[in-house]
């Protein structure tokens, strides 16, 4: 790679993966709705990445993208902007980059396509550790946007011969107020993070796994997190307690995490460094 462009790039995952870039070398350009003046790009173009012209302008020089743009939560928004926003930026933006004669995306999807996170009742997987084939059981706009994006991906693979890893993310943040904060939280109330399965991964570790993704050949959706959950409590005590009717499919001995992590570690040769 010698150019890569990164969407969504003053969020906190972007500016992550933009200084990672920095660190090893790679040129970066940069897509964002309004320019904060200190991103580490040498390219920083102001649009929405629902805009071909926009992205084009972005995709200059560059030979690989790394697609963060998103709306993150169903919650703040109407219903029909988070699903159509979403899904429109991410055919957007691979299109383009198809057009473009680009063959490596990483795009990133999220872990909150099984349903569980923004469900207005209850769910519960139908097996742990939770793996890409589990169906999803979604009911809301996000994680309907982000099983869309998957299909897209997929597809465009196939329209352009690009490759493409669609990243599947969990609860993302740094060691700062965001991520320690909401672990103190959970750690005294673990229902709060229940339907995330107390996954996590650092804003550094998921930077790194993004230019990881722009490494393998041919379609893959992967599941990235830390190895542990976010609390001390063992995991199987807490889905006895919250996910009871949840099929333990093999041991998850102390925290280990009830996801699968195989292929990102197979495909990606990706394993978190950084743990609460």
């Amino acid at each position: 790679m010698k150019r890569v462009l990164v969407t969504g790039a003053a969020g906190r995952i972007g500016r992550a993966v933009l200084d990672l870039l920095d660190r090893q070398g790679i040129a970066a350009n940069a897509l964002v709705l309004d320019d904060p003046g200190d991103l580490k790009a040498d390219l920083v173009v102001e649009g929405t990445a629902t805009d071909p012209q926009a992205v084009r302008r972005a995709l200059e020089g560059a030979d690989a993208v790394v697609h963060l743009a998103a709306i993150p939560t169903p919650e703040r928004h109407p219903a029909e902007v988070v699903f159509a926003t979403n899904t429109q930026a991410t055919y957007t933006v691979l299109e383009q980059a198809g057009r473009a004669g680009i063959r490596q995306v990483c795009t990133a999807s999220s872990t909150a396509i099984s349903g569980l996170p923004f469900a207005a009742r209850t769910l519960h997987p139908p097996y742990v550790p939770v793996d890409e084939e589990q169906p999803s059981q979604s009911a809301d706009p996000y994680a309907l946007s982000k099983q869309v994006d998957e299909l897209t991906a997929q597809t465009m693979a196939r329209r352009y011969g690009m490759s493409v890893v669609a990243l599947r993310l969990p609860y993302v943040g740094g060691f700062d107020e965001r991520l320690l904060d909401f672990a103190e939280r959970c750690e005294r109330d673990p229902g709060l993070h229940a339907a995330g399965l107390w996954a996590y991964l650092e804003t550094r570790d998921a930077a790194r796994a993004c230019l990881l993704g722009l490494n393998p050949d041919g379609f893959h959706v992967i599941t990235v997190a830390a190895p542990e959950t976010l609390v001390s409590h063992p995991t199987e005590e807490l889905l006895r307690r919250f996910h009871p009717t949840t099929e333990l499919r093999r041991s998850l001995p102390g925290r280990t995490v009830p996801l699968n992590l195989t292929k990102a570690t197979a495909v990606l040769g990706f394993s978190a460094e950084l743990h609460v």
